[in-house]
């Protein structure tokens, strides 16, 4: 899925007092995962100057990349840190943990070959789902478009929960972007 997707479902599945309480935590659970990616293509585009074909294809299955990027997506170290924070009564850390645990599960049936190995350091595995949320090949068309659909309810029932104007601004712009983005990718060859 797309990260920002990740943290508007997330703060859809926790409940009003939790968002309140803690929303940043659901926030930051919710887009962790995907940060040493960002921070890995900021690294080999801006810095090394490979080509985003050589980016996805070749760097991005580095061992040493794909150890830090199972790392953040692991299921068990995700729980391992969840069980901890309770036992410490650290409540936001906690929902932090939780927010991290449900973005790799929403991952887990939107990957194809690109998939994470989300059991790591435990296991290797790696769920090859036959659907991809951005890959034509496995139907990404489709999952974009029920993503897209998702992050769009999941709007319009946070708009109104929304205590600034900055936060609904960027409710409306990701889903505008997304809007953008969907035409411009999925439906360009059947817009005359």
């Amino acid at each position: 899925m797309n990260t920002p997707s990740h943290a508007i479902l997330n703060l859809v599945v926790f409940n009003q007092q939790l968002r309140n309480q803690a929303s940043h935590a659901i926030f930051i659970g919710a887009i962790l995962p995907d940060v040493p990616i960002f921070l890995f293509y900021f690294l080999m585009k801006f810095v090394y100057r490979l080509p985003s074909r050589e980016i996805w294809s070749e760097a991005y299955y580095q061992p040493f990349w794909q150890v830090i990027i199972s790392t953040f997506h692991s299921i068990p170290l995700a729980l391992i840190g969840l069980i901890i924070a309770h036992f410490f009564n650290w409540k936001v850390i906690e929902i932090g943990f939780s927010s991290m645990v449900l973005h790799s599960l929403l991952d887990l049936p939107v990957h194809n070959n690109d998939a994470h190995r989300h059991f790591f350091p435990f296991s290797n595995y790696r769920f090859i789902s036959p659907i991809s949320y951005w890959d034509r090949n496995h139907y990404g068309g489709i999952v974009a478009f029920v993503e897209i659909s998702l992050v769009l309810v999941a709007s319009i029932y946070l708009f109104p929960t929304m205590r600034s104007p900055f936060t609904k601004g960027l409710l409306i712009a990701t889903n505008l972007f997304y809007g953008y983005a969907y035409l411009r990718f999925y439906l360009k060859d059947a817009i005359p």
